[in-house]
């Protein structure tokens, strides 16, 4: 639950900002009175972003086993690439997403009403998708329905009470270090959704390995018990991993870790006169 929070929070957060930005530079700028427009591509946004959450939620069922688990395993590995490149265009598009927001508000107000609909539909859209996907994909690998979706929608409503307060200017923190340390955290999150999806393809037959257990620690960490479920709810741990699975873990968060801390954390390089 802690896991999909983060994601909510994050995802949520990202939008938020975006609308805030939108609205009040449509404010400052004398045209307020196109708001509406932006409103409703937000609406038609959340709509989708809920339709493709309920296709993904009841659209297998009915499916054979092993068709579920191709299903499960090839969009859990696809919603792993999404948050990937999200958390890396995050890093590098903070900077000039102000100014990118503005150029696209400045090319399409003045033409037809469908332009500023578009652009609220496409700024709040991609994080509604990306965000019903994750979601799916984690609540498949920790075999939960509820409190996958009440830690996400936590995550949403505390990211909208953040962007109100941040836009009010009662509240004050630094983004730049949000987005880092919560990017870092869902590399490791992701991981083990790509670790779990690799688990839905052997169990599917398309993968190799599924009786190869790299480590079984099930005497220790219980599944069912509290340690067993925190680590599953946050990380997506699981006692029993294969060997394909323990692999692909590793190969994808120690140099996706290293990349994104480099990217975030690099020294900036001065400038001499």
């Amino acid at each position: 639950m802690i896991g999909n929070y983060l994601i909510g929070l994050r995802e949520g957060l990202e939008a938020v900002l975006i609308v805030v930005l939108l609205v009040a530079y449509l404010t400052k700028s004398g045209r307020a009175h196109l708001l509406p427009r932006i409103w409703a591509g937000i609406g038609i946004a959340v709509l989708i972003s809920l339709g493709f959450g309920a296709l993904l939620t009841f659209g297998p069922r009915g499916l054979t086993f092993e068709a579920q688990e191709m299903i499960g395993g090839s969009l859990s590995i696809i919603a792993v690439g999404l948050v990937t490149w999200m958390i890396f265009w995050m890093a590098k598009a903070s900077k000039t997403l102000n100014a990118d927001l503005k150029s696209q508000v400045d090319q399409v107000a003045e033409g037809s009403a469908i332009g500023l609909v578009l652009v609220g539909a496409f700024a709040v859209g991609r994080e509604g998708l990306e965000t019903a996907l994750f979601i799916w994909a984690a609540a498949r690998a920790t075999g939960e329905t509820w409190q996958p979706l009440l830690g996400a929608f936590l995550g949403i409503l505390t990211a909208i009470v953040l962007g109100i307060l941040l836009n009010r200017g009662v509240l004050k923190i630094s983004l730049s270090k949000f987005f880092a340390w919560t990017g870092a955290i869902l590399v490791i999150v992701a991981g083990g959704v790509l670790a779990y999806g690799v688990h839905d393809l052997q169990e599917a037959g398309l993968l190799p390995g599924l009786h190869y257990l790299a480590f079984d620690v099930s005497g220790v960490i219980a599944p069912g018990g509290v340690l067993g479920t925190l680590l599953k709810g946050v990380f997506n741990f699981s006692p029993a991993t294969t060997w394909l699975e323990a692999t692909v873990w590793v190969l994808y968060v120690v140099p996706v870790m290293f990349l994104y801390l480099r990217t975030v954390f690099a020294p900036k390089t001065a400038v001499r006169g």
